[in-house]
């Protein structure tokens, strides 16, 4: 029964990790309201006296377009780490409860339940970090002027 368990969660999580790549282009073309972003996407391409230039967002630059790819990576990543975390919170409960008392058992059901709330920690600071260095970055780009 626990080897079953152990063979879907790791095909769970090797799913998670080759779809990855996937999704991340997805999330960071994706700006704004798609409808109105195409369709001022079509009158700037149609000659409507435009450059024909079309850009994502307000700004334009560079740097947002990478402040929002870093953005949705980080956020991809910690959903992804934040259910693999709750599913070992899960799993180290089941091997508790069945642990029947055995000393070692239940010092490893311990240990996977400590790491899965170590993650769940890093997680929520890894968001919070990120989220910081961005809305400086926002701000010193304001006030330099790009």
């Amino acid at each position: 029964m626990l080897n079953v368990l152990k063979n879907k969660i790791i095909i769970l999580l090797a799913f998670l990790t080759l779809s990855m790549p996937v999704f991340i282009p997805v999330g960071a073309a994706a700006c704004g309201n798609i409808g109105s972003d195409v369709g001022s996407g079509i009158n700037a391409t149609s000659g409507g006296g435009s450059s024909g230039s079309y850009s994502c967002g307000t700004s334009g630059s560079i740097t947002s377009g990478i402040k929002g790819l870093a953005k949705t990576v980080v956020d991809i990543f910690s959903v992804v780490v934040g259910i693999i975390s709750v599913i070992m919170i899960i799993y180290a409960g089941f091997r508790y409860i069945t642990s029947g008392g055995e000393s070692g058992s239940v010092s490893s059901a311990k240990s996977t339940l400590i790491y899965a709330i170590i993650g769940l920690v890093i997680v929520v600071l890894a968001q919070l970090i990120v989220h910081y260095v961005l809305g400086t970055a926002s701000n010193i780009g304001a006030q330099s002027g790009a």
